[in-house]
């Protein structure tokens, strides 16, 4: 019996709660909560696919780790802010995105360090 893989589950569950997000943001959020809902989600579900992509690929894990967990530090603190929470979590909302962006890189280096 093969282990279970983290960070394909984590991936997986990503993917789930930004559909759910991206669902209420459309449909239930309105303002500025519905833009952030929809921001989150967008970025959160095209990452966690990223990441499930990634695992094929040199460097993989590691740029799914920053692809999960970019992607969910950006989405949560969106989806935070549309809830109620303090707006000041929108400062940590870019260390997210550089995750996301670190994770990228990471794919491009093993991409040209293999060919």
């Amino acid at each position: 019996m093969r282990a279970r893989d983290p960070l394909a589950l984590l991936a997986a569950l990503s993917g789930a709660v930004a559909v759910a997000a991206g669902a209420y943001g459309a449909h239930g959020a309105h303002g500025a909560a519905a833009e952030w809902l929809k921001t989150g989600s967008h970025y959160e579900l095209i990452h966690a696919v990223a990441a499930l992509v990634a695992l094929a690929r040199p460097l993989g894990r590691a740029a799914g780790w920053c692809f999960v967990g970019g992607g969910g530090l950006f989405a949560a603190t969106l989806y935070a802010m549309a809830f109620g929470g303090p707006l000041w979590l929108g400062a940590i909302t870019p260390l997210g995105g550089l995750a996301m962006i670190v994770g990228w890189g990471m794919l491009a280096f093993g991409a040209w360090r293999r060919g």
